[in-house]
C-alpha cells in the first residue's frame, strides 16, 4: 500500500487554513479506511514566509493531528518554489499537490489516485469549467493556455498545480534543476504515462487571493521565456519586415520627389520612420534583456528555498 504525501503551498492563509486542513483529513482518513493508501499518508502544509498567524496555525495542526506535518521556508520564495520544495522533501510514494484556497475539489483525490493505479505517473486535475472566475480572469487565463500552445509549450489546458505524481516522477523532477521555475511547463516534460481528471472548481473558502493581477502577469511571462525562443524569433521575422517597409518607404520618397511636384521637404518621412524603427529597436533589446536575465539568474545556482524549520 502506498504512502500518500499532500503538498500544501501557505502564503497568510490563516482565514482558510483550518478548515483546509479539516476537510483535507477527513479526504485521507478515508482513503486510509477504504485500504487506498497507507496509514502513514499525511499532509505536508508548506509557509512560504507568511506574514500572519499561519505557521502557528500549521504548528498547532501538527500537534493536534498526527497526519500533519509543516515546513517554514525562511522566507518568501514565491508559490512555485514553495510548492517545489513541498515536493523535493515529501517521503510519500505518491505526492498530490494542492493548493490551500479550496477552489480546487478535494473529493477528486480518489478518483486521482485510482487513476495512478490504472498505470499513470502523472494525473492532472483540470477544471471543467471556470464559472468561480470573472470574465476578465477566464478570458485572459484561457487566451494565455492558447498563446503558449501556439509558441510550442506543452501545456495542459486549464490546469494549474493541482497534480498527483509518483516517486518515480518526483525523482526525475529532482533533476531539473533551473531557478526560473514554470512547474506546469517542466512535469509535461517528465515524459511518463499521464492521465486527466476533471473537476469543478469553486470560489476561495475565505481570505483574498494572493496572485494579484501583477503576480499573474509575472508567472505568465515566465512560462513564455522559460520555454519558448519564439519571441525572439519573432524579433528576427520583424526586424526582416521593418527592413522591407523601410524600403519601400525610401522608394516612395525617391518616386514623389523625382516624378511629382508634391514633395514638402521635410518632417514626415523623416520623422515617422526614426520613432517607428527606434520604438522597434528598443522592444527588441527589452525582451533579449529579460533571456539575459534570466541566463544570468540560472549561471548563479543559487537555491531555490531554504527550510528554517519542520514540524
Amino acid at each position: 500500500m502506498l504512502e500518500l504525501t499532500i503538498v500544501i503551498p501557505c502564503y497568510n492563509e490563516q482565514e482558510v487554513l483550518p478548515e483546509t486542513v479539516h476537510r483535507i483529513g477527513a479526504v485521507l482518513s478515508g482513503l486510509v479506511g477504504r485500504g487506498k493508501v497507507a496509514a502513514t499518508s499525511h499532509i505536508c502544509l508548506v509557509d512560504d514566509g507568511s506574514q500572519d498567524q499561519t505557521w502557528v496555525l500549521i504548528e498547532q495542526c501538527a500537534r493536534e493531528q498526527t497526519f500533519v506535518r509543516g515546513i517554514k521556508l525562511s522566507r518568501n520564495r514565491g508559490h512555485q518554489n514553495a510548492l517545489l520544495a513541498g515536493l523535493m522533501t515529501a517521503t510519500g510514494g505518491v505526492v498530490l499537490s494542492i493548493d490551500a484556497d479550496l477552489q480546487d475539489d478535494v473529493t477528486a483525490i480518489e478518483a486521482m489516485l485510482d487513476a495512478h493505479h490504472a498505470g499513470a505517473d502523472i494525473v492532472f486535475g483540470v477544471r471543467k469549467l471556470r464559472e468561480a472566475d470573472t470574465f476578465l480572469k477566464r478570458f485572459t487565463a484561457e487566451s494565455y493556455y492558447r498563446l503558449l500552445r501556439l509558441l510550442g509549450v506543452d501545456v495542459v489546458f486549464n490546469h494549474a498545480d493541482y497534480r498527483l505524481m509518483s516517486r518515480r516522477a518526483i525523482e526525475a523532477l529532482r533533476e531539473y534543476s533551473e531557478v526560473n521555475l514554470f512547474l506546469r511547463g517542466i512535469i509535461p516534460q517528465l515524459g511518463f504515462r499521464t492521465a486527466t481528471i476533471y473537476y469543478d472548481r469553486s470560489e476561495r473558502f475565505a481570505g483574498e487571493s494572493k496572485y494579484p493581477l501583477r503576480k499573474m502577469l509575472s508567472l505568465a511571462w515566465n512560462g513564455v521565456t522559460s520555454f519558448s525562443a519564439a519571441p525572439l524569433r519573432l524579433i528576427t521575422g520583424l526586424g526582416v519586415l521593418i527592413s522591407l517597409g523601410s524600403f519601400g518607404v525610401a522608394l516612395w520618397a525617391l518616386f514623389v520627389r523625382f516624378a511629382t511636384d508634391m514633395a514638402v521637404p521635410g518632417w514626415t518621412s523623416t520623422v515617422v520612420p526614426i520613432y517607428f524603427i527606434g520604438g522597434i529597436q528598443l522592444l527588441a533589446m527589452g525582451i533579449i534583456g529579460e533571456y539575459l536575465a534570466k541566463i544570468y539568474m540560472e549561471t548563479k545556482r543559487r537555491p531555490r528555498f531554504v527550510i528554517e524549520r519542520t514540524v
